[in-house]
């Protein structure tokens, strides 16, 4: 691994929400794609990746829980370039699944880099890529001597895993107080995530600039109002009491010096309520005003320091984050009711001129649970991106024809992507599926014969119990599937608890707690190392797990001394194996434990420094 950079961080601000947030309908993954004239080399790309890692180490990082906030933990996993298969902006975020947060792919003449969103924003993307892309077409081309991208200062360590949002935020700058009214939601029927609607549209970039420059315009206030009109056109009248609002991303490093290679954007939201009368100029003039209002430094800074203040709050950093999540979700819901779509226009991605015979365009797209619209360009190619799970494609139409109607040309090019529309498997669903009515059928059964033999329900309450534990162990190693130290633990709680219950109606003999809990815990204790040597198992993969069990194992001695224990023997062998262990771990491991208990419980969330490496 290189040097220099923290063993491990927490999200940034703007990245909080997105491991809580991630399912099926919205993977939070979006993609940076490049296409060249020319088929890609997949050898020569996967010599470009490895390359351009070495610049880029701070995303080779996987997302971990901890008890109050997740955070990211650098691994020594190495990124493989893989043909493209699965359907775009497929899930990469997968809970107990420690695997890196992107992914790169190619297809025919496009190159693919796939990112989770808590991982960077699209300026760390854009950079990431255009690395990439300018890496490969080097190595591709040796004989023609590409000259290397003139970039900023390269940044340190240090600056690319800086959290921008904490070292600029102020407790004396004012909350704002303004009241965002609902907007118009696009409701409906959703598709499913692979056969999410992908729609290019592909124009001049010279045309655009001269169509926004005759209304005295930028490109984005343009796009922002057409777009705007488009969805206008597809909403029934009896809905449009309420404004079209879309939310446009901000990139702050325009307005607070930055080099971070994570989240350092805001957003701000941009709407009109729509009237008969309404023309194209009045709306323009509209988006043009919002656009001058909203964008000053002391709102955008008003803004930045409401997402902040929120992370910062003392009880809010002290609720454990299974509970907090809740609250979480719905403040996301809850902030969803005043947008109605999303605009985000990444930019212009710079290259020599020598590159232009090699490379065709670029584009840019996200994963969404409505629409989402991004754009950027290219030379002279400006490329709006529109993802959907809306079954119809009427807003897309709409914006195309508005193109026309405004004298630009464009051509339309639609889900031409590998995997769009194809079913992913899911047998192990069906598995837990046909289990869960095997044990319901089996306690059904036992019942029947219950009552057509004795008349009443005896043993068949015990038989239900039976099943219902049989489901509730297999239920819960199914969902913690991926993580097997993770699943040790929890089926010692679960099988602990369960014996308990049964001691207890059965008439309390106390062998769940004289013999069951000892044992256990002393059986997990002891499988730990064993599969962190079978599996080969970093030390931060395995540590917490094996802190966490040693301290399960010193409690029996508790329960002994309050008198609790029938047959002490057990108790007394668990309790002395697990503090040896303990002890052992402090005395010869007493950083890394330390280290552990920092991620796990951000007890350096008090943020008395700026930086995460004072963590490590």
């Amino acid at each position: 691994m290189e040097t220099g950079y923290s063993k491990w961080r927490k999200l940034d601000n703007a990245a909080i929400a997105f491991p809580l947030v991630t399912g099926r309908n919205d993977s939070r993954v979006f993609r940076f794609y490049c296409q060249l004239k020319e088929e890609v080399d997949p050898d020569i790309l996967q010599k470009a990746l490895d390359q351009t890692m070495e610049k880029y180490p701070l995303f080779q990082a996987v997302l971990r829980k901890g008890l109050f906030w997740f955070y990211l933990e650098r691994r020594d996993i190495r990124a493989v370039v893989k043909p493209e298969k699965k359907p775009p902006c497929s899930q990469l975020y997968i809970p107990d699944q420690k695997s890196l947060l992107f992914r790169v792919s190619y297809h025919r003449n496009r190159i693919n880099f796939e990112v989770y969103h808590a991982l960077t924003d699209g300026t760390g993307a854009m950079n990431f890529v255009t690395e990439l892309v300018q890496d490969y077409l080097i190595l591709a081309h040796p004989e023609d001597k590409l000259p290397w991208i003139e970039l900023a200062d390269e940044a340190t360590p240090g600056e690319q895993e800086e959290d921008s949002f904490s070292q600029y935020y102020s407790s004396k700058i004012p909350k704002n107080k303004e009241k965002k009214p609902p907007a118009v939601q696009l409701k409906g029927e959703k598709l499913i995530h692979s056969d999410m609607q992908i729609t290019e549209v592909i124009f001049s970039v010279k045309e655009i600039l001269a169509k926004a420059r005759s209304y005295s315009v930028s490109i984005t206030i343009f796009l922002t109002a057409l777009l705007l009109r488009a969805i206008h056109e597809d909403i029934p009248k009896n809905q449009q009491k309420r404004p079209i609002t879309l939310m446009i991303p901000v990139n702050l490093r325009n307005y607070f010096p930055s080099q971070s290679m994570g989240n350092f954007f805001g957003w701000i939201e941009v709407g009109y309520k729509f009237e008969e009368s309404t023309t194209f100029e009045q709306l323009l003039q509209s988006v043009k005003d919002q656009f001058k209002e909203k964008l000053q430094k002391d709102r955008i800074a008003m803004d930045m320091n409401g997402y902040v203040r929120l992370e910062k709050n003392p009880f809010i950093r002290a609720v454990p984050l299974e509970i907090k999540r809740y609250f979480l979700i719905a403040g996301a819901n809850l902030g969803g009711r005043s947008i109605t779509a999303v605009y985000s226009n990444i930019g212009i991605l710079k290259f020599p001129p020598e590159y232009k015979t090699y490379i065709d365009r670029f584009g840019i797209f996200a994963s969404t649970n409505s629409l989402q619209v991004c754009s950027c360009s290219y030379e002279d190619q400006f490329v709006v991106d529109f993802t959907s799970k809306i079954p119809d494609d009427r807003i897309q139409k709409n914006f195309v024809r508005m193109l026309k109607e405004e004298g630009i040309s464009c051509k339309e090019e639609k889900n031409e992507f590998p995997g769009c529309g194809e079913k992913q498997k899911k047998e192990d669903r069906k598995v837990m599926q046909t289990f869960t009515f095997l044990c319901l059928a089996v306690a059904v059964i036992c019942g029947m014969f219950n009552y057509l033999m004795l008349g009443t329900l005896n043993w068949f309450w015990f038989a239900s119990a039976g099943c219902f534990c049989a489901w509730l162990v297999v239920h819960v190693a199914y969902l913690k599937r991926r993580n097997i130290l993770k699943n040790e633990m929890w089926q010692l709680l679960i099988i602990t608890v369960l014996c308990v219950l049964w001691d207890h109606f059965t008439g309390w003999h106390g062998w769940s707690i004289d013999f069951v809990f000892p044992f256990g815990a002393l059986a997990v204790l002891g499988s730990i190392p064993v599969i962190a040597k079978i599996n080969h198992l970093e030390r931060e993969e395995y540590l917490y797990y094996l802190i966490q069990s040693a301290g399960i194992g010193c409690i029996p001695a508790i329960l002994t001394a309050v008198g609790l224990i029938t047959y002490t023997w057990p108790s007394v062998l668990s309790a002395g194996i697990s503090f040896l262990t303990l002890a052992g771990l402090f005395i010869f491991q007493k950083k890394d434990m330390l280290r552990e208990f920092r991620k796990k419980l951000r007890i350096c969330l008090l943020y008395t420094s700026p930086s995460p490496r004072d963590c490590s």
